[in-house]
């Protein structure tokens, strides 16, 4: 028996003898299945062909990445405190040399993850950390490809996490789209880490809303008044998007605010 990963989204799926028939992740509107067919690999064959990648990016928060990138290409974010740590969405590959550096930092109190492309490796990860509990939100529960007693699916109230980090429930391309406040990030005046939520462009000065990046489905403006009207209470000043260089580095509640209102006049 096999926990499969699926190679264009990244996901591991429950152990079977043999590979899945479909990943409805990617035959989802929101993903795309491999112009060659369905295709699946495993922990092992990862392990062979792929490295992990820790960089320092801010105090107390350190990005895991792979390389050469696989699936959709995220990477996942440590946030160490004194009172825990907390793995900030997953990616598929998690070895030994990464389990030795995690727990010379604290190891991993919980993880949290925001939205189904990057659920990944999310149990194996939970199981290297002595089960760590994996925080998803209820509205996405049909998107768990592999059921695991260390799934604690939340829904009306954001759990607070190690540390005084916050859960939120701002929607977007999924129901439960959930972003991460970091009150002690940005040296103190908060930081967002939103996955795709809310995604950094190019410019490093702005955020985009899209219902299907890699099939340029535009998000409609309920969603992302919702999306809006979940981030205004909180207080920061960073955005960290899903990849290395997707950050916002200041001015991000502004940069948000004019952002979402200039992405509804677009689409208007």
């Amino acid at each position: 028996m096999t926990n499969y990963i699926c190679i264009t989204c990244g996901t591991q799926y429950a152990a079977t003898e043999s590979e899945p028939a479909h990943c409805p992740i990617c035959e989802d509107e929101r993903q795309y299945v491999n112009q060659d067919g369905q295709s699946w690999t495993t922990m092992d064959v990862l392990d062979r062909h792929h490295k992990l990648i820790f960089h320092k990016i801010e105090p107390n928060l350190y990005g895991i990445g792979m390389t050469p990138e696989f699936g959709i290409g995220q990477r996942a974010l440590l946030v160490t405190t004194p009172e825990g740590n907390v793995l900030w969405d997953c990616i598929p590959l998690i070895n030994d040399a990464a389990q030795d550096i995690i727990h010379a930092l604290g190891g991993i109190d919980a993880i949290a993850i925001s939205h189904p492309h990057f659920y990944s490796s999310m149990i194996d990860w939970s199981h290297a950390f002595g089960d760590a509990p994996v925080y998803l939100h209820a509205n996405d529960r049909q998107w768990v490809q592999r059921p695991d007693d260390v799934i604690h699916f939340w829904n009306d109230q954001s759990p607070e996490l190690p540390g005084n980090l916050r859960l939120y429930n701002a929607g977007g391309h999924f129901e439960g789209g959930t972003i991460l406040h970091w009150p002690d990030g940005a040296t103190g005046k908060g930081a967002l880490l939103a996955g795709d939520i809310l995604q950094v462009t190019a410019d490093r000065m702005h955020v985009s809303f899209m219902y299907s990046y890699p099939n340029n489905i535009p998000m409609n403006e309920q969603k992302i008044t919702r999306i809006i009207d979940c981030l205004n209470p909180l207080a920061y000043d960073r955005v960290y998007s899903a990849w290395w260089s997707t950050c916002l580095k200041n001015n991000a509640k502004k940069a948000v605010n004019f952002s979402a209102k200039r992405y509804i006049n677009a689409i208007h």
